[in-house]
This record gives structure tokens, sequence and C-alpha cells, in this order.
């Protein structure tokens, strides 16, 4: 099992869970974060760092999010999207999306 990140990133990109991150599985998109599914360790520890409450294990995911493993899974490995390890602002607009649902039609893949 893994963990993943789910809808509430989309627009948003907080990157306070990649600081805790023991083994840097994070990666980076244009207005997301995904998690590699082949180097997360399922410790948890991003959990509670999300401000948005994005990041599930794979076995709680809601079930109008477990479209996000397949996503997670391929954006983890697509190109562009790259390790990020440290933390950085949010977007500026996140504070807007941040409880927005609805926004898969926003990822920037």
């Amino acid at each position: 099992m893994t963990h993943v990140v789910t809808e509430s990133c989309i627009r948003c990109k907080y990157t306070d869970c990649v600081d805790v991150c023991p083994v840097d599985c994070f990666r980076e998109g244009p207005n997301m974060l995904v998690i590699d599914p082949d180097e997360c360790i399922d410790c948890a520890v991003c959990i509670p760092e999300c401000p948005v409450n994005a990041i599930y294990p794979e076995e709680e995911l809601p079930q109008d999010q477990t479209g996000f493993i397949q996503i997670n899974a391929e954006l983890s490995h697509a190109e562009g999207w790259t390790s990020i390890t440290k933390r950085k602002p949010a977007l500026d607009d996140a504070e807007d999306w941040k409880d927005k649902a609805g926004k898969l039609a926003e990822l920037v893949r």
C-alpha cells in the first residue's frame, strides 16, 4: 500500500508534507503534488502536515477519490514532474481554492 494525494491539492499545492517525508517520494507538477507509489514507505508522517487534508492511505481513500491512485502513479513518472524535497510557498490563489470540490478539471498535467 501507499499514500495518495487527492483532489484537495489541486490549485493549492501546499508543500508542508515534503519537509517531513523521509524518502523524498513527492513529485511536483504545475498545480499539484503527487506521491510516487514506488518510493512511498507508508510511514504516514505527511498526513497531519497537509493543511487541506489531501493525503490518504490508499486503503482509506474516499470512494470519489480512488481515481487518484492512478493519477499519482502516472504523474509521479511523467515528464516535468520532478522530486520536491523542501517546502516552498503555496500557489498564489491557494486560499481561494482550498475548500473547493470538483477540481479535477483544473489539474495541469
